[in-house]
């Protein structure tokens, strides 16, 4: 049996099929899907596929400690969690603020005050409760603002542990992105480690380029087989651009996409003994 249930994010492979049947070739290699964007959706017809969603963006707009911000945070996460009714899908993702084009944060904010602080974690707290309420989990994602996302609050995954940590809450994990937390942080291995009792989800994509784990600098099997070891036993989902050496206009295309989940699969599969 593999320690991971693993995941691939359909916005991001097979982008020369229709959204619905980039569902149905992930799952065609085993895997569970995750999204993005739920109101861009055909909801009742993505249930249809009997394709696990395990994985969308639990919100809209707003951010957390605005008063305007997390009004709307939480009337849109309350929209989220409907959908995700809908889909069956038991894990709904948020981030420090919302993020606008190009991911630029709506509400830029490098360096939160103390304040700021006790209100995100007052939001989180919220969160919480109404994914209790619903019977689902949110998670706060970790992301990187020197490439990215530049002066998104709450970014570091440092930052989303701790929020996470003093709300304490089963229904609020952290969605660790290693991913942006290579770009950030690094020290990949230990900071999972040091993570995993907060730990709802893991996301991987290498670096430089975002792109399935073996393209970049990350040795991504020694973290997988590290991680396992050190008990981890969740979802890892591959939130990565399916690229290949071929032109840039083939990459995400059905035979790039289908050799990254390939090598996804392979690399995150652990057998356990």
């Amino acid at each position: 049996m593999n320690a991971f249930t693993l995941a691939a994010c359909a916005e991001m492979t097979y982008l020369d099929k229709p959204f619905l049947e980039r569902v149905e070739a992930i799952a065609a290699h085993g895997l569970n899907v995750e999204i993005w964007d739920w109101t861009t959706k055909d909801l009742k017809a993505l249930r249809a596929t009997g394709v696990p969603v395990v994985s969308m963006t639990g919100y809209i707009e707003g951010d957390l400690t605005t008063d305007a911000g997390i009004a709307r945070l939480l009337s849109t996460a309350e929209e989220s969690l409907r959908a995700a009714d809908t889909l069956d899908c038991p894990v709904l993702n948020f981030h420090g603020t919302g993020l606008g084009d190009g991911g630029i944060p709506v509400v830029a904010n490098p360096n939160p005050t103390p304040p700021e602080w006790l209100r995100a974690a007052d939001t989180c707290r919220r969160l919480a409760e109404l994914g209790e309420k619903a019977g689902r989990v949110f998670t706060l994602e970790n992301l990187n603002t020197a490439l990215d996302h530049p002066g998104c609050p709450f970014a570091k995954a440092s930052d989303t542990r701790a929020l996470v940590a003093a709300v304490d809450h089963p229904n609020l994990r952290m969605n660790l992105d290693l991913y942006h937390a290579q770009i950030g942080e690094g020290d990949l291995v230990a900071l999972t480690t040091e993570s995993l009792p907060w730990i709802g989800e893991l996301q991987v994509a290498d670096v430089p380029g975002r792109a399935q784990p073996g393209t970049g600098e990350i040795n991504y099997r020694f973290v997988a087989e590290a991680i396992a070891a050190a008990g981890y036993r969740g979802n890892v989902g591959m939130e990565a651009w399916a690229t290949g050496d071929g032109a840039p206009e083939t990459n995400g295309s059905t035979a790039v996409s289908d050799a990254a989940l390939e090598a996804f699969v392979r690399t995150f599969t652990v057998i356990l003994d």
